[in-house]
């Protein structure tokens, strides 16, 4: 008789976002009159700008002549689209090389995939609250311990809380970790920490000997001169950290599935290198990203898509002030909306999560997230997007100020 994988089994319910879906279709399908806005899952809503569309329509050409034809992409990703990445990061004077980048289907994968590389018995590190992908995934390889449901937390799982008290700036932990996620600017309080905060992290996983997994999907929202948009701008960060970062947010690649991960070759564990793991484990597992997306891809980085999804990513930046202010406005307090297109806001008068998710959708037929479900601390906040439409930005407010 065949066996499951039991950490599955602890679990708890079905992953955030589709018990939003859920709740989201059971309300629509009682109230087929009323006009949801969406403001929950971080998808984006502009289309894909004119010189990926270009890029798109050349690479399909290319597909239909048995001269350009492609097939199954080299294992790293083609070389056009590694160069542009590097090239990317020396803009920022990081010293990245092609063969330590890693194209995949998007950084939700890699995040999801890269503990495979990792002991079971490796204890991970979290801000909490966090997106929810670094403990799932951790939880199903069966590295978390038990989960308490009275207290929403896993056994051996170590908890850094990020709350208004600490700015939402996660501390250094008491116990000592193997491996850290940090997630900056942050999904889901849209705060992050300055470089030379972020330099006292490299330093101290150096010191104990943890690996950083730096989730870096929110890199092109950040607006302030003093806080970095990779890692690699740290001192010492080659030896200790692998960035994971998404074309979803920065380019609209939410359906078109694209992203990179960067294992530098000096991260290694004695004689071991984390790269050539990688290396192997992406190889066996993945047949790489399609040709006509990589070219996509490479045109993010061309003069006209740069200076077009710069005008994206203000247009979103735009609804963020606009959700920002108009809350203020109205009593909440909030958070976010500065670096990265997340508005986090605190529940009002003493409302849980969920019961403020059930309030927005019942009564202003506005979807958001509530913070309890990127963990316990985020209990008592919730959290709004800024990729929905301006227009339907600003009528999602209009509802909600008037409640």
């Amino acid at each position: 008789m065949f066996q499951l994988n039991e950490n599955f089994q602890k679990l708890p319910g079905s992953y955030l976002f589709s018990t939003i879906g859920k709740k989201v279709n059971a309300f629509t399908q009682a109230n087929p009159d009323k006009k949801i806005i969406r403001l929950g899952i971080g998808d984006v809503t502009q289309p894909l700008a004119p010189a990926i569309i270009e890029a798109l329509h050349k690479a399909v050409d290319e597909m239909a002549a048995a001269e350009t034809f492609h097939g199954y992409a080299p294992d790293l990703g083609y070389e056009f689209l590694r160069s542009a990445i590097v090239s990317a990061y020396k803009e920022r004077g990081c010293d990245i090389s092609s063969d330590e980048v890693f194209v995949s289907d998007g950084a939700k994968s890699d995040s999801g995939n890269i503990q495979e590389i990792f002991s079971v018995n490796n204890r991970i590190a979290v801000c909490d609250p966090v997106y929810p992908v670094y403990v799932d995934s951790n939880a199903m390889a069966g590295r978390t311990g038990v989960y308490n449901k009275e207290t929403e937390m896993w056994s051996n799982v170590i908890y850094m809380p990020c709350t208004m008290e600490n700015d939402f700036v996660p501390e250094f932990p008491k116990e000592t970790p193997d491996i850290i996620y940090l997630c900056l600017p942050n999904n889901p309080t849209g705060t992050t920490i300055t470089k030379e905060q972020l330099s006292e992290w490299v330093n101290y996983a150096n010191k104990v000997g943890a690996v950083i997994i730096y989730d870096a999907a929110y890199e092109a929202y950040i607006s302030e001169d003093n806080v970095a948009h990779s890692i690699y701008e740290c001192e010492g960060a080659k030896t200790c950290a692998i960035e994971l970062k998404s074309f979803s947010k920065n380019a609209g690649f939410t359906g078109v599935r694209l992203g990179y991960t960067i294992v530098p070759k000096e991260l290694k564990s004695g004689d071991v290198s984390l790269n050539a793991m990688w290396a192997r484990r992406h190889g066996t597992k993945f047949n790489g990203a399609p040709y006509i997306v990589q070219r996509a891809g490479e045109a993010v980085f061309s003069m006209e898509g740069k200076a077009q999804l710069k005008e994206q990513v203000a247009y979103y930046m735009k609804n963020a002030s606009e959700i920002k202010t108009g809350l203020k406005d109205a009593g909440y307090t909030v958070f976010g909306g500065v670096n990265a297109p997340y508005i986090w806001l605190k529940t009002p008068d003493g409302t849980t999560s969920w019961e403020f998710f059930d309030y927005l959708l019942e009564n202003a037929n506005v979807v958001g997230t509530p913070g309890s479900g990127f963990g316990p601390s985020g209990e008592g906040y919730f959290r709004l997007t800024a990729f929905g439409s301006y227009e339907n930005t600003l009528a999602a407010l209009e509802r909600i100020r008037k409640l």
